[in-house]
């Protein structure tokens, strides 16, 4: 086995770890919990099976083979694990309510220690919006930022070679993917994939080997909105995936800025609706450097270390919360009331529940029965 682990952290529990994030049904959420509850993940797969029966479903864990082969897909790919609690897990991500628990990396982690802005916006971009986004970034890395973005076509692209342009002044790029470490996409973009990861920084959260799917954009936005003190959006469409990485640095507490474009072009209306919500208009990259100078990203919480406690109070009975949950997604403080179990018994039913396939996690701490 060659898993790189983090100093307090064996070879074998590194594993565990990988091991237990790609069992069935396991997210950050529930992944966050099991650590907690059992102290080690090793401790947490043997646990599994009798947790799933309990919510009334078998279980298997993900097999031994399965991730000695990701490992080694890994390890061929020229990259390495980043662990939740490892010195170079970023301390902007970690601020985020659930950060990723483990990522796969190419290039330099130092980038992930540099004062940062994401670039993003529209993939059939303007001719005028690319040139921008590559001179803002270029400028931008030029005063030591990492510029992140997401490898897309368009200005996500023209972003990452301005960034690229202007390493030797100090900054540089990172670039946060949909798909596996070893994937590019677009295709037309896997040259400057390679570059990024040769030059910069290249982030994965799917596993190896894994295509990008239209479900893995939103989990890549939060990464790209949760490494950046600032997100910057150059060009976008409403109800684009620009204004969704926007959306989810606003409630990280981050900055969000946004470039004005014509009305009479739909893809300057998303940017339009941001600054008529809020978003600080920029014209120039020192407007963007004096609105993030200064900022100090301070975690909300701590990973595995906050939360509802998962310890039952002596007496407690086992609640039953399957009967109170539709398919409309609930609060779990609203199931706390209701069931009057405590929190500790309410959480550890909807985490059995949601190894056994039957619930749904949502935004805002909700939860709902699983469709399926």
């Amino acid at each position: 086995m060659n898993v790189a682990a983090p100093a307090t952290l064996t070879r074998d529990e590194a594993f565990a770890r990988i091991r237990l994030l790609r069992s069935p049904n396991i997210g950050p959420v529930s992944y966050n919990q099991l650590l907690r509850r059992f102290g080690t993940a090793a401790a947490a797969i043997e646990a599994l099976p009798d947790l799933a029966a309990r919510g009334g479903a078998p279980y298997r864990p993900a097999s031994v083979d399965r991730i000695e082969a990701e490992v080694a897909a890994v390890r061929k790919s020229g990259a390495r694990y980043l662990f939740h609690d490892g010195p170079d897990y970023p301390k902007l991500l970690s601020a985020l309510e659930t950060p990723p628990p483990i990522l796969t990396m190419r290039g330099d982690p130092a980038l992930l220690s540099r004062p940062s802005v994401a670039v993003v916006g529209a993939r059939n971009a303007s001719a005028a919006a690319v040139k921008l986004s590559r001179d803002f970034s270029t400028a931008l890395a030029g005063r030591g930022y990492a510029v992140i973005s997401g490898l897309a076509r368009g200005i996500d692209a023209a972003a990452h070679r301005g960034a690229l342009a202007a390493m030797a002044d100090g900054g540089g790029t990172v670039g946060v993917i949909a798909s596996g470490i070893n994937i590019a996409y677009p295709p037309e973009n896997a040259e400057l994939q390679e570059q990024v990861a040769s030059e910069g920084l290249l982030i994965a959260e799917m596993p190896p080997g894994t295509e990008p799917l239209a479900r893995h954009f939103p989990h890549r936005n939060r990464i790209i909105a949760g490494l950046a003190t600032g997100t910057l959006v150059v060009e976008a469409a409403p109800k684009s995936g620009s204004l969704i990485t926007a959306r989810l640095a606003a409630e990280a507490g981050r900055e969000v800025m946004a470039i004005p474009g014509s009305p009479l072009d739909s893809r300057s209306h998303g940017c339009n609706q941001l600054i008529r919500d809020g978003a600080v208009l920029v014209q120039s990259p020192d407007d963007v450097i004096e609105l993030l100078v200064g900022f100090e990203g301070q975690p909300r919480s701590t990973f595995c270390e906050s939360g509802p406690s998962f310890t039952q109070d002596v007496g407690d009975e086992p609640a039953d919360i399957a009967g109170l949950l539709t398919l409309a997604p609930v609060a779990v403080d609203e199931l706390i009331r209701q069931s009057g179990a405590s929190a500790g018994a309410v959480q550890m039913a909807l985490l059995e529940l949601e190894l056994a396939g039957r619930l749904v996690r949502h935004a805002a701490g909700r939860v709902s029965l699983s469709s399926n």
